[in-house]
C-alpha cells in the first residue's frame, strides 16, 4: 500500500511531465485500435452487401469467376443459353429463376465524354435491372428502363457527377458504344462500396455486353419456403449436370469475402506495421522520461532507501507509475481509435465509397488487445529506469541530485553497439552481393534489424562526436550562447542518442523508400529507353481490352510508320520434359513487336519466333524444361484448340519490360482459337515516320476522342504516369510514417522540458550572471535544433544503405539503376531544423518565463 500510494503521488506530482508520454501511448493505441475497428467495419460492410444481394442460389458460366468480375479475354461476359432459365425452373424446389446479365469489362461516360467510374478503384457495373437488385435499391426517381433509349442509375453517382434525369450518357464495351437518356434513379438500401452501377433492360444489356441477344451471365434462383440453400443448389445440379457453375447464397458471399478481405489484410497490416513503428518511437520517449525522472528524484530516492525502503520497493514504484501512465494512454488510446475509424470511413465517403457508422464495428478483442498493447510496452520502457531507480545507494541523499554515468556500462554499451552495427552492416554487405532475391531478402530484412538496433544502443557514442560537428559548423557562430547549446546537448550523450534515435526511426524509413522509390523510377526510364523502339503506346487504365474498332481508328491515322498489336491469353503447355503446365501466359503480337521492344535473346533471332507455329520462350523457362531451339510445345490455347509449336528464340529473363514473356504470332494464335473467342488487344503500339511524331501525337489523341476508355501516350508521358504513380504510394507511406515522426518531436519536446526542469538552479544564475530571457531561449532553441539534426544525420545515413542496398536486389528483376533523391534528402534534413526549433518552442518559453531568485532557491 506504501508503494502504491508513492506512485501516486509522484504521478500526480509530475503529471504535466508525464503529460506527453501519454499522448505518445496514446497515439500508438489509437492508431492500432481504429486500424481494427475500420477493417472489421468495411468487413461487416460487405458482409451485409454480399448477403444482401446473393440470390439462393446463383447459376452463371463455366467460365465466371467465382467473386462474378466477368473480365474476358475478348472483353465480354462468360454467357450461358437463355434456355437454361427454364431447366432451373424445373429442378425440385425452385419458387423463381430469372436470368440477368451484366459485367464490369465496360466504361460509362456523360455526354462529354468524362469518365462516370469511381476514382477509388471501384467498379464500374452495368447490368440488366432484375428483382434481385430491386431487394437492395430503391428507385427515388423517375422510372426502372424500358426500352433501349433508357438508363437508370445509383444515387452516388448520380450526386458527385451531378447528373439528372434525362441526361445522356454513353455505356462503352467491347460490343461498341451504347447510348441512352436517364429515365430512373436508385438508392441503396444497403451500404454502397463505391462502385457506379447502371442498369438497363434485360434486352439491351445483352446487345450492350454481349453482342446478342438469348444468352444470361447469370441466373438468380429462389428458394420455395422449407427449402434449405444447399439442397436446392444439389437438385439445380442435378437437373443441369456439371456444365454450368452453381453456388449458394453463402459460397457467393464467401467468394466476395475473401476477394475483399485479401485486399484488406493487406492494409490492416500494413498500417499496422506503422503503429508498430510509432511504438517503437514511442519506446524511446517513455525510457527518456522516466529516465530523467529518476536522475531528478534520486536524492528523494536516496532519502527513501535511507529510512528503510528497500530496492524492490524502489523499483516498483516506478514500474506501478509506468502502470499508472499505461493505463491512462491506452484507455484514452481506445477512444480516440474510434474517432480514428470515423475519420477514416468519412475519408472513404469523400473518395466514393459510402460506410455508414451504423455499420460501426468495435470487436471486445479491440479494446483489449489496445490496454494489453499500450500497458505492456509502457511497463517494458519504464524497466531499465527502474532497475536504475532501485539501484540508488542511501548516500545519494548527501549528494547533489542526479546520479553519476556508469562508466563501465557504457563501455559496455559501446561494445555491444559495435558488435550489432557490424553485424547489420556485414547482414546488408551479403544481402548486396546474393544472386537470389528471396536469401538476399532475409539479409536484408537481419540486416536492416540489426543496424538499427546498433545505431541505438550506439547513440549516446556517436552523440559525442557527430553533436561536435554540428556545434562547429552551426553553432559556434552564435557565440557563448551556442557553445552552452552545444555542451548542454553532450551533458547527457544517453539522453541525446535517445531522443535522436527516436527521430532516426522514422527518418531511416522515410530516406529508404526515397532511395527505393527515385531507383524504380530511373530503372524503368533507363529500361524504356534502352529497350523500347515505339513512340506511342495506347492501352486501357482500367484494364479494358482494346477493341477492333479502336485499332481500326489508330491504324487509319496518317504520319504512322507502323502499328503493332499486343494481346496476352492463357494456354495449357506440355514441355519436351513432359510436364504439362496449366494456365501459363502466352503473349500473342505482331511481329513488327520485335522491334517495338528491343527483347535480349540468348538463341535464335525473336523475329523467327513469329514465323507460323513458332515461339519463343525466356531462359529459365527452357533450362527448367530441357527447352532448346527446335524442340516442341503443345499448346493447348484457351477457348481453342492445340498447337504443336516450335521454338525458335530463347530470350533473356534479365530485364523489366516484359520479363518471362513467351511470344507467338497473332495468326498463329488466329490459327487455332476460333474467332469470337479471339482475345482483344491489351496494348496498341504506335510508330510515326521520321520527323512526323507531333503530328502523329496529336492525330492519335483525336482518332480516338470517341474511344474515352483508351489513353494515349508517348514515352514521357509514361515515364510520368510511372512516377505518379510511385510517387502516390510514396506519399500514402510518408503519411502514415508521420505518426513516427510526431511521437518522435514529442519526444525531443519531453526531453527539453524535463531538461529545463532539471536546470532550474543552472539556469536561475545564468539569468542571474546577466543571459537574456532572449539568449536562453534561443540556446534551448539550438539545443533542440542540434540533436534533431543529430537524429535526422543517423537516420538519413542509415536509410539511404538500406536504400542503396534494397537496390541491389531489385537489381536482380531488372532495375539496375540506383538513384539517390538528393532534393529530398536535402529536404528531410533542412526540415529536421525546423521540427527542432518548432520542439523547443514551448521549453523556451516556460524557461523564459522562470523567475530568477525562485530558480536559484530551488534544490
Amino acid at each position: 500500500m506504501t508503494v502504491l500510494k508513492t506512485s501516486m503521488r509522484n504521478f500526480f506530482a509530475h503529471k504535466g511531465r508525464m503529460a506527453l508520454s501519454a499522448v505518445a501511448v496514446l497515439l500508438s493505441v489509437a492508431f492500432v485500435c481504429g486500424t481494427l475497428v475500420f477493417t472489421d467495419t468495411m468487413n461487416t460492410t460487405f458482409d451485409k452487401l454480399f448477403a444482401a444481394t446473393s440470390s439462393d442460389v446463383t447459376v452463371s458460366a463455366k467460365g465466371a469467376s467465382d467473386t462474378g468480375q466477368t473480365t474476358s479475354d475478348n472483353g465480354r461476359p462468360p454467357v450461358l443459353p437463355a434456355a437454361v432459365v427454364a431447366e432451373v425452373r424445373a429442378a425440385n424446389g425452385v419458387k423463381a429463376a430469372e436470368g440477368t446479365v451484366f459485367s464490369t469489362s465496360v466504361t460509362v461516360v456523360d455526354a462529354k465524354k468524362d469518365s462516370l467510374s469511381p476514382s477509388s478503384g471501384a467498379p464500374t457495373i452495368v447490368g440488366s435491372w432484375n428483382s434481385n437488385d430491386a431487394r437492395t435499391m430503391k428507385i427515388t426517381s423517375g422510372t426502372a428502363p424500358k426500352s433501349s433509349g433508357q438508363v437508370m442509375v445509383d444515387a452516388d453517382t448520380a450526386d458527385k457527377h451531378h447528373l439528372r434525369l434525362g441526361d445522356e450518357i454513353g455505356v462503352i464495351s467491347a460490343v461498341g458504344t451504347h447510348t441512352a437518356k436517364i429515365s430512373g434513379i436508385a438508392d441503396f438500401t444497403v451500404t454502397n462500396p463505391g462502385a457506379a452501377i447502371f442498369y438497363l433492360d434485360t434486352k439491351t444489356a445483352q446487345r450492350t455486353l454481349v453482342g446478342q441477344t438469348g444468352v444470361f451471365t447469370n441466373i438468380n434462383v429462389t428458394a420455395t419456403p422449407g427449402v434449405t440453400d444447399a439442397q436446392l443448389k444439389k437438385n439445380v445440379v442435378g437437373e443441369l449436370g456439371t456444365a454450368y457453375k452453381v453456388q449458394t447464397a453463402k459460397e457467393t458471399a464467401d467468394a466476395n469475402q475473401k476477394d475483399v478481405e485479401s485486399f484488406l489484410d493487406v492494409m490492416k497490416y500494413a498500417m499496422l506495421g506503422f503503429a508498430g513503428i510509432a511504438f517503437l518511437v514511442g519506446i524511446f520517449l517513455i525510457i527518456n522520461t522516466f529516465s530523467m525522472l529518476v536522475a531528478q528524484r534520486t536524492r528523494e530516492i536516496g532519502l527513501m532507501r535511507a529510512i528503510g525502503a528497500g530496492r524492490r520497493q524502489v523499483n516498483r514504484s516506478v514500474l506501478v507509475e509506468a502502470l499508472l501512465l499505461g493505463v491512462v494512454g491506452s484507455v484514452l488510446g481506445v477512444g480516440a481509435g474510434v474517432g480514428i475509424a470515423v475519420g477514416l470511413m468519412k475519408l472513404m465517403g469523400s473518395m466514393g465509397m459510402q460506410l455508414s457508422t451504423s455499420d460501426l464495428t468495435v470487436a471486445w478483442t479491440t479494446p483489449v488487445l489496445g490496454l494489453i498493447l499500450g500497458v505492456v510496452v509502457t511497463v517494458l520502457a519504464a524497466c531499465l529506469p527502474a532497475r536504475r531507480a532501485g539501484k540508488v545507494s542511501p548516500m545519494a541523499a548527501l549528494r547533489d541530485a542526479g546520479a553519476p554515468a556508469d562508466a563501465r556500462a557504457g563501455r559496455i554499451r559501446a561494445l555491444v553497439g559495435l558488435v550489432l552495427t557490424g553485424a547489420g552492416g556485414y547482414s546488408l554487405y551479403l544481402a548486396s552481393a546474393t544472386d537470389q532475391a528471396k536469401q538476399g531478402s532475409a539479409w536484408l530484412g537481419l540486416g536492416i534489424v540489426l543496424s538499427l538496433i546498433g545505431f541505438v544502443v550506439i547513440g549516446p557514442l556517436l552523440a559525442g562526436g557527430v553533436v561536435r560537428v554540428l556545434g562547429a559548423v552551426l553553432l559556434r557562430m552564435f557565440g557563448p550562447v551556442g557553445r552552452m547549446a552545444e555542451r548542454n546537448a553532450l551533458r547527457n550523450p544517453r539522453r541525446t542518442g535517445a531522443t535522436g534515435a527516436a527521430l532516426m526511426i522514422g527518418l531511416a524509413l522515410v530516406a529508404c523508400l526515397s532511395v527505393v522509390g527515385s531507383s524504380m523510377v530511373a530503372s524503368a526510364s533507363d529500361q524504356l529507353d534502352k529497350t523500347v523502339g515505339t513512340d506511342f503506346i495506347i492501352q486501357s487504365d482500367r484494364g479494358q481490352r482494346i477493341t477492333p474498332q479502336a485499332v481500326k481508328a489508330v491504324k487509319d491515322v496518317p504520319g504512322l510508320a507502323r502499328v503493332t498489336e499486343y494481346r496476352t491469353t492463357t494456354a495449357d503447355y506440355t514441355t519436351p520434359d513432359g510436364k504439362t503446365l496449366k494456365d501459363t501466359d502466352i503473349t500473342a503480337a505482331d511481329p513488327t513487336y520485335a522491334t517495338d521492344l528491343r527483347t535480349k535473346t540468348v538463341a535464335g533471332d525473336l523475329k523467327d519466333a513469329y514465323l507460323p507455329d513458332s515461339m519463343s520462350v525466356h531462359d529459365k523457362f527452357a533450362k527448367a524444361h530441357d527447352i532448346h531451339l527446335g524442340s516442341k510445345i503443345a499448346v493447348k490455347f484457351k477457348d481453342g484448340r492445340t498447337a504443336h509449336l516450335t521454338v525458335r528464340a530463347i530470350t533473356s529473363s534479365d530485364g523489366l519490360i516484359d520479363a518471362g514473356s513467351k511470344y507467338t504470332n497473332i495468326t498463329t494464335l488466329a490459327k487455332y482459337v476460333p474467332a469470337a473467342k479471339m482475345p482483344l488487344d491489351d496494348l496498341v503500339f504506335a510508330t510515326a515516320r521520321d520527323g512526323q511524331q507531333d503530328a502523329a501525337y496529336k492525330s492519335l489523341k483525336s482518332a480516338l476522342h470517341e474511344y474515352p476508355q483508351y489513353t494515349v501516350r508517348d514515352q514521357t508521358d509514361y515515364k510520368k504516369a510511372l512516377k505518379d504513380q510511385i510517387g502516390q504510394l510514396l506519399n500514402l507511406i510518408y503519411g502514415l510514417l508521420a505518426l513516427a515522426i510526431i511521437v518522435a518531436v514529442l519526444g525531443v519536446v519531453n526531453t527539453l522540458a524535463l531538461s529545463v526542469v532539471e536546470r532550474t538552479r543552472e539556469i536561475g544564475l545564468m539569468r542571474a550572471i546577466g543571459l537574456s530571457r532572449r539568449q536562453l531561449r534561443r540556446m534551448i532553441r539550438m539545443e533542440s535544433v542540434v540533436i534533431a539534426l543529430f537524429g535526422a544525420l543517423l537516420g538519413l545515413g542509415l536509410g539511404m544503405g538500406w536504400g542503396a542496398t534494397a537496390q541491389k536486389l531489385l537489381a536482380l528483376q531488372g532495375l539496375k539503376v540506383l538513384e539517390i533523391p538528393w532534393p529530398t534528402i536535402i529536404g528531410v534534413f533542412v526540415g529536421s531544423a525546423f521540427v527542432g526549433l518548432f520542439a523547443a518552442l514551448i521549453p523556451a518559453f516556460r524557461a523564459g518565463r522562470m523567475n530568477v531568485l525562485n530558480a536559484i532557491a530551488t534544490d
